[in-house]
């Protein structure tokens, strides 16, 4: 993958952290750093670590399936963006009252947001991605990309509250990037190597 592919892939990972972010903002009201730098970091952290742990468990066997290695990554990258634009388009369900500013509601939040990222991360083994040094990059970007939109969304739902923060889809964005992605390494595959 180039720079600029492992930049759009974490905004687009990145997009389900910034949706919470701004629900949990509205929720907020009001600025208080602590819980929301402690968020943005659980966010961040979670987004580089469940790539890793997914690449470090799909490289062990990436070579069995190197023939089809481009269709599953854009299975897992197709799956994962129609999932995210089906559930932006979804009429908005009542909202729970829970405090986003206690760990425990952080860290499940953490987890909840970073699944899609760990199924990024086994497409990084299909794609042939064998080294440290090689995964160490994008999930590097990933979890930093993941902590500023994280505090931007935030910052965001704080202070624009429930009127222009409603009607932002960043899952549907978030989707679309991660098929088109999948859709490119497809291509390059069939057409270009």
């Amino acid at each position: 993958m180039s720079g600029i592919e492992i930049w759009l892939l974490a905004i687009g990972l990145a997009m389900d952290c910034f949706a919470v972010s701004i629900a949990s903002g509205i929720i907020m009201r009001r600025f208080r750093w602590r819980p929301m730098l402690t968020m943005a970091f659980a966010f961040g952290l979670f987004q580089a670590a469940m790539p890793f742990i997914g690449w470090m468990f799909a490289r062990s066997f990436s070579h069995l399936i190197e023939s089809v290695d481009h269709w599953l990554a854009f299975g897992i990258l197709g799956f994962l963006g129609v999932r995210m634009i089906r559930e932006s388009i979804r009429e908005e369900q009542e909202c729970r009252l829970f405090d986003p500013t206690r760990l425990r509601v952080i860290l499940t939040l953490a987890v909840a947001t970073s699944i899609d990222a760990l199924a990024v991360g086994i497409s990084f083994a299909f794609l042939g991605v064998q080294q440290y040094t090689a995964i160490l990059q994008p999930v590097g970007i990933i979890g930093l990309v993941s902590f500023l939109l994280s505090l931007t969304g935030l910052v965001f739902g704080i202070r624009c509250g429930s009127g222009i923060a409603k009607r932002i889809k960043a899952e549907l964005c978030g989707g679309v990037i991660l098929i088109l992605i999948g859709t490119k390494i497809l291509i390059e595959h069939l057409f270009f190597q």
